[in-house]
């Protein structure tokens, strides 16, 4: 596949108003442990103990490796569900069942039927919505469910699930640190928490002091990982991805090496749905192609510097595919207040490259005079704008197909207005 090839992906659902259900994330902050949560669960009758699940962890790609996989395993006809997050515009796009979202009604019902559980057990609004989710679950009888790690991993709520004897990892690094450490290590031990004795994980390259982690805890808690090769390219003889970038390619062999680990314990999954689930896969925000009143422009999630990195190589593949266009690319970057700004805009913006520094709703977030401060020798190359609807009007001078990047919270806030724009064909 091409580099940011076209993909309508899956429909988003519409917003779903849950203030009145979950208090705001930022009130209580990150409050990471499982003995709340357990004991909850506990109280409603452990219905995390009537559904098989997999659990996914790591710092980029876990999104992806769980969409690859819930594709994988509806390819192979099985009824299952899929929690995730973050969310780009609705909370319904945490909880997947088949091929739908679960439904605004659905999911207002369940946190309601859970208030009073998770008041008796203090939980935080992340721990209250798993709970409601792996109840909802339950309820659907699904033949098995794939949980994304939220944060970290040893005491994330997803971990709450007795039974995950088939793991992946994306790729980890520097992330979350004021919650999970300050080095690799450090958030690699945290992330290694997942593993169980008996549980068989897969992970495709790692930097080596992460994947030294990973080998040390997976013998310390009686665990099997195995190391995945990226798959090979179209060309090569490689599947067909759904999903852009060639870093989708390490993805989705951790995708496809899970799939094949329930396989050998009688899972009814073969390889022909395993490719047909790697090449429908679809999921929005990632190295995604959107038109604004009509003009071309990639939207990516990118928050951290990692990830940076790899949208700036999938850029540098493209810019030698692109026409022949005068000036820099323009970006549109919205940063959350506690992400490595400084290191991100490093490593996205190319020599000539122009980016417009926007305000993400309702986040705390970087401005233009903070990155300045930081790094003054690209004052003239960035600017500030007031709201993401001025930022994209900024992006539509000509020059190299644009970018919004540096949070899914961003997007998050763009991808209605670009559903409200008009979207006739633009002629350059």
């Amino acid at each position: 596949m091409s580099p940011a090839q076209d993909s309508s992906g899956p429909g988003l659902p519409a917003p779903v108003e849950l203030g009145d259900l979950l208090e705001p994330f930022a009130r209580r902050g990150v409050d990471l442990g499982l003995e709340r949560i357990r004991a909850a669960l506990a109280e409603a009758g452990d219905p995390q103990r009537r559904f098989a699940a997999v659990q996914v962890a790591g710092t980029n790609g876990k999104g992806s490796i769980c969409t690859m996989l819930h594709a994988i395993l509806r390819a192979a006809g099985l009824h299952c569900g899929t929690y995730r997050s973050p969310h780009l515009v609705s909370w319904c796009e945490r909880i997947r069942i088949d091929e739908a979202w679960i439904a605004p009604d659905t999911l207002r019902a369940d946190l309601a039927r859970w208030q009073a559980v998770g008041r008796r057990h203090a939980l935080t609004p992340f721990e209250l919505l798993t709970a409601a989710a792996f109840d909802r679950f339950a309820r659907e009888a699904l033949d098995l469910v794939v949980l994304e790690v939220g944060l970290g991993g040893r005491l994330d709520a997803t971990t709450a699930h007795p039974e995950r004897l088939v793991l992946g990892f994306g790729a980890i690094g520097l992330d979350h640190c004021e919650q999970l450490g300050d080095s690799l290590a450090a958030i690699a031990t945290e992330k290694a928490g997942v593993l169980s004795p008996g549980s068989l994980a897969f992970s495709a390259a790692q930097e080596p002091e992460v994947a030294e982690v990973l080998e040390r805890e997976a013998q310390r808690r009686e665990a099997r990982l195995e190391w995945v090769e990226a798959l090979p390219p179209t060309s090569d003889g490689g599947p067909m991805l759904g999903l852009a970038g060639d870093w989708q390619r390490r993805n989705g062999a951790v995708a496809a090496a899970m799939a094949s680990a329930l396989a050998g314990q009688g899972w009814p999954i073969g390889a022909e749905a395993i490719d047909r689930g790697l090449a429908s896969a679809r999921w929005p925000g990632r190295l995604e192609r959107r038109h604004w009143r009509g003009r071309p422009l990639l939207l990516d999630g990118a928050h951290n510097p990692p990830a940076a990195a790899a949208l700036r190589r999938e850029l540098d593949q493209l810019a030698r595919q692109e026409p022949s266009v005068g000036g820099g690319r323009r970006w549109l970057l919205g940063i959350q207040r506690h992400k490595q700004a400084p290191d991100l805009v490093d490593a996205l913006l190319a020599c000539g490259d122009r980016a417009a520094i926007v305000p993400i709703p309702d986040h705390a977030s970087w401005s233009l005079a903070d990155l300045l401060a930081s790094r003054p020798q690209l004052a003239g190359r960035l600017e500030a704008v007031a709201d993401p609807a001025a930022g994209l009007a900024w992006l539509a001078a000509p020059g190299p197909l644009p970018v919004v990047a540096g949070s899914l919270h961003l997007l998050g806030a763009v991808i209605p207005l670009l559903a409200a724009a008009d979207s006739a064909p633009f002629e350059q």
